[in-house]
C-alpha cells in the first residue's frame, strides 16, 4: 500500500496524537546529537498538547533520556521504541536494561567490520548506524541475518541508515496500544505521524484502533495519508495550534 496522496484532515478535540520525532519533528543529520526541534515547534506542541487535554505523546527509537533533552518536558515522552514512557514532568529512569551480553559483541563485531558504522547504545536497544558507509548497507544485513540474535529473543529492524537489534517488545505499535488504555489516551482516537519502518508497527496499530495515520515523505507504507517532509509536518501542526 502506498498511502494516500490526499492532504491529512485536521485533528479532533477527541483524538490523541503520537508522534514521531526525527524526521517527523525534526529533519535527519548526519550526526543524530545535533537534531533539535525547530524554533517555536515547543510552544507548537505544548498548545496542541492543552488543546488534546495533554493526549500528545513524542514516540521516539532515541533513548528516552535523549529525547528528554530535545522536546518539552511538559509532554508524554515514550523513548527507546515504546520500553521507556515519562509522563509528563517526569525524569529518565538512573538505570537501564541492558542487551544480552552476546547481542552486544555480536553487534560490535559487526560494526568493526565495516569503517565508518557506528554501534549506539540505547538501553536493550543497539543500533548500528552506517550513514557515514552507506555503501555497505547489503552486507551489514546479510551479516546481522547470519549473525543469529533470534535466539536472544532480538529482532533486526532496518531504518534510514541504521539497523537496530531490539528485544521484542521495542516496539511503537505495541507501545501506542499500552498508552490507548490509560489516561489521557484512553477513549480518543489514535492519530499517528512517522517517517520510518519503525513507524510502520504504529501505523497497523492505530489502524486497527479506528485511528488516522499519516505518512512523512516518499515511500510503501499502510498510512492512509501523507505529508512531503518535515516541514510539512510543522505547517500541519501549527494550523492545528492557530500559530
Amino acid at each position: 500500500m502506498t498511502g494516500q496522496g490526499a492532504a491529512p484532515p485536521p485533528l479532533r478535540a477527541e483524538d490523541a496524537l503520537f508522534l514521531d520525532f526525527d524526521g517527523t519533528l525534526a529533519g535527519l543529520q548526519d550526526d543524530p546529537d545535533t537534531v533539535f526541534l525547530a524554533s517555536g515547534m515547543d510552544t507548537v506542541l505544548e498548545t496542541i498538547g492543552d488543546q488534546l487535554d495533554g493526549a500528545l505523546a513524542i514516540l521516539s527509537g532515541r533513548d528516552a533520556g535523549d529525547l528528554a533533552r530535545r522536546v518539552p518536558g511538559g509532554l508524554w515522552r515514550i523513548g527507546n521504541h515504546g520500553l521507556i514512557p515519562l509522563a509528563p514532568e517526569a525524569k529518565p529512569p538512573e538505570a537501564r536494561a541492558a542487551a544480552p551480553d552476546a547481542v552486544r559483541h555480536a553487534i560490535e563485531k559487526i560494526s568493526a567490520m565495516f569503517h565508518g558504522t557506528r554501534v549506539e547504545t540505547k538501553g536493550p536497544v543497539l543500533a548500528l548506524h552506517y550513514r557515514q558507509a552507506p555503501d555497505f548497507a547489503e552486507e551489514i544485513g546479510v551479516a546481522l541475518a547470519d549473525a543469529g540474535l533470534s535466539a536472544e529473543g532480538y529482532r533486526i529492524q532496518h531504518g534510514k541508515f541504521v539497523f537496530e537489534a531490539k528485544p521484542e517488545d521495542a516496539n511503537k505499535g505495541r507501545a501506542l496500544a499500552r498508552m490507548m488504555q490509560d489516561v489521557p489516551f484512553s477513549g480518543r482516537r489514535p492519530v499517528m505521524i512517522g517517517d520510518d519502518t519503525t513507524d510502520e508497527d504504529a501505523f497497523r496499530t492505530a489502524n486497527d484502533l479506528g485511528g488516522l495515520t499519516i505518512k512523512v515523505g516518499a515511500g510503501d507504507t499502510v498510512a492512509q495519508y501523507r505529508l512531503k517532509d518535515v516541514e510539512a509536518v510543522h505547517a500541519y501542526l501549527k494550523e492545528l495550534a492557530g500559530t
